[in-house]
């Protein structure tokens, strides 16, 4: 697994997340929001950074949300409960 250092636009976030492989520049990738759901992120700049330990370089990702993600936040396949939007469960 890969730790892979994400920045994201929308959020204005930074976190580490373990990537099987490092996405390319235009491909998407699914990331969890801060309100639980699920959205499509699209890669914008990935560049890589040589870590503080050792002779290890570090890649990170800049991601910004797909355009019309926010629209299906509010569509009728999400669940609802007692009028609000919820992520799904199991």
């Amino acid at each position: 697994m890969i730790d892979i250092e994400i920045q994201n636009e929308t959020h204005q976030t930074n976190e580490r997340l373990k990537f099987a492989v490092v996405p390319r520049i235009g491909e998407g990738v699914r990331l969890q929001n801060p309100n639980g759901f699920w959205a499509s992120y699209d890669v914008l700049d990935l560049w890589y950074q040589k870590a503080d330990y050792g002779e290890v370089w570090v890649p990170f990702l800049h991601v910004r949300k797909t355009e019309g993600e926010e629209e299906l936040a509010g569509s009728p396949l999400a669940v609802k409960d007692q009028g609000e939007v919820v992520p799904f469960t199991i």
